[in-house]
C-alpha cells in the first residue's frame, strides 16, 4: 500500500477526505436513520423533467454533442437569467458542466496555477478547498466572524489575507454551511478589493434562490459588475429542481473564455449527455413553479428547526438568512466527527460534523432542512432529546 501511495503525485496525496462523506458512509446502511447530512432534500426530480429526458432518449439523443452545451439549453439559461435580473444575457456566456462541482473545478483551473492562493471565507463547503489542493493550488481560509451563531464577513479580513501569491477569492453566497448572505454593500466591497489587487472572483451562487427575506433571489455580483471584471459564476441544477443525482451544472462567464472553457471540458468529460440537457431545458423553461415550491418547503423546514432549537440550552443557533442548512454550536462538543457518528448510532439522525467545513467549524454541527415537515419534526425531536439526555 505504501508503495502505491508513495508513487502518487503530491497533489493527489494531499487531497483531504470529506468529513461529510465520512458521516454518510458511516450511516448509509443503517435502518431508520433520517439523513440530514447531505445538501439535498427528499423529493425526487419532478416527473415533467424526467419525461423530457425520456423523450430525448427515445428520440435518439445518445450521441456525442456540443462540448459547451446544446444551444437550446444555453438559450434557456440566458432566458432564466433575464427573468432573474431584468436584462438580456448572451447565450454564448453560459457553459454546461458535469455538476456544480465540475463548474467549480473548471473555474479554479481558469484562475489558479500550482502554488497560487485562493481566499475562502470559512467555514465553507470543503470541496472548493479540495478542488484547489487537487491541482497544487492553495486554499487560504478567511474566518467569518461569528456571534451567537450568526456569521458575517469582514472584507478587511479578506484584504489582510492577500499575499503576492493570491490570485482569486471564492464567494459562496448564500453560504453553505453558515447561511450567510452577502448584501449589496459587502459585494461592492469585495469587488472593489478584487479590482484593486487584480484578483479573480469565483462566485458560487448555487443557493441564490434560497433566501428568506421575501426576495426572489440573493444579491449578486451581476447586479454591480462591469463587463471587464474578472468574475466567473458557478451554479447547478441540483438544488432548484431536485436534480442532485443528474450531475449537471453551468458556468456563466464572459464569452471571451469560451474556447478555454471548451478545452477544459473536452479534456475532462467532453460534454454532458444530450438527453440530460433536454431535461435541463424543460426545468428552466417550465419549472419556475417547482423552484418556488422548493424554496417554500425549505422555509417551512427552517421554521421547524427554529422551533426545535428554541429553549435548548446546549445549542447556540441563529436562523440562516439563506441556503437550507442549520449550522449550530453544541456546548461541550469536543470531537465533531465522533458526535456525528453517535448521533447516527444513538439518535438515528444523520448530520455533518462542523469540522468538515474547515476553520471555524469546531464545536458545530450542520443539518439540511430541505425535507418534508414530518421527517424534519421527527429528526428534530430525536436530536433535541439526545442533546438533553446524552452525557
Amino acid at each position: 500500500m505504501d508503495h502505491f501511495i508513495g508513487s502518487l503525485s503530491a497533489a493527489a496525496r494531499e487531497v483531504p477526505a470529506s468529513g461529510i462523506i465520512a458521516a454518510v458512509n458511516h450511516g448509509r446502511s443503517k435502518a431508520g436513520v433520517i439523513p440530514l447530512w447531505a445538501g439535498e432534500g427528499d423529493l425526487p426530480t419532478p416527473r415533467f423533467i424526467v419525461e423530457a429526458a425520456e423523450r430525448a432518449l427515445r428520440d435518439g439523443a445518445t450521441f456525442y454533442t456540443h462540448q459547451l452545451g446544446i444551444p437550446p439549453l444555453r438559450e434557456a439559461l440566458a432566458a432564466y437569467y433575464e427573468a432573474q435580473f431584468g436584462r438580456a444575457f448572451d447565450p454564448d456566456s453560459f457553459f454546461v458542466t458535469g455538476s456544480g462541482m465540475q463548474a467549480i473545478q473548471i473555474s479554479v483551473r481558469l484562475c489558479l496555477g500550482p502554488g497560487e492562493e485562493i481566499l475562502v471565507p470559512s467555514p465553507a463547503w470543503p470541496n472548493i478547498a479540495g478542488a484547489a489542493i487537487a491541482q497544487g493550488s492553495v486554499p487560504v481560509p478567511v474566518a467569518l466572524r461569528e456571534e451567537s451563531g450568526r456569521f458575517a464577513l469582514d472584507v478587511g479580513d479578506l484584504e489582510a489575507a492577500i499575499t503576492p501569491s493570491t490570485r482569486a477569492i471564492f464567494v459562496n453566497s448564500p453560504a453553505n454551511p453558515t447561511g450567510w448572505v452577502a448584501n449589496r454593500q459587502t459585494l461592492e466591497a469585495i469587488l472593489d478589493l478584487a479590482r484593486r489587487h487584480n484578483l479573480w472572483i469565483i462566485a458560487d451562487e448555487i443557493y441564490s434562490r434560497f433566501v428568506y427575506d421575501g426576495s426572489a433571489r440573493a444579491p449578486s455580483f451581476l447586479d454591480i459588475a462591469a463587463p471587464d471584471d474578472l468574475i466567473v459564476y458557478v451554479n447547478t441544477f441540483s438544488k432548484n429542481w431536485a436534480m442532485t443525482g443528474w450531475r449537471m451544472g453551468w458556468i456563466h462567464a464572459t464569452p471571451a473564455l469560451k474556447s478555454t472553457i471548451a478545452n477544459l471540458i473536452q479534456y475532462s468529460t467532453s460534454g454532458i449527455a444530450e438527453f440530460m440537457q433536454w431535461a435541463g431545458v424543460t426545468a428552466l423553461n417550465d419549472g419556475e413553479w417547482f423552484v418556488r415550491h422548493m424554496v417554500d418547503r425549505a422555509r417551512q423546514g427552517r421554521a421547524i428547526v427554529n422551533e426545535g432549537f428554541a429553549g435548548n440550552n446546549r445549542v447556540t443557533y441563529s436562523a440562516p438568512d439563506g441556503a437550507f442548512y442549520a449550522f449550530f454550536r453544541v456546548a461541550g462538543l469536543v470531537d465533531a466527527t465522533e458526535a456525528a457518528f453517535r448521533l447516527i448510532d444513538e439518535a438515528g439522525v444523520g448530520t455533518a460534523p462542523g469540522t468538515a467545513f474547515g476553520a471555524g467549524g469546531d464545536g458545530f454541527v450542520r443539518v439540511c432542512f430541505a425535507r418534508s415537515s414530518d421527517s424534519l419534526r421527527e429528526a428534530m425531536g430525536r436530536l433535541g432529546h439526545y442533546l438533553e439526555t446524552a452525557c
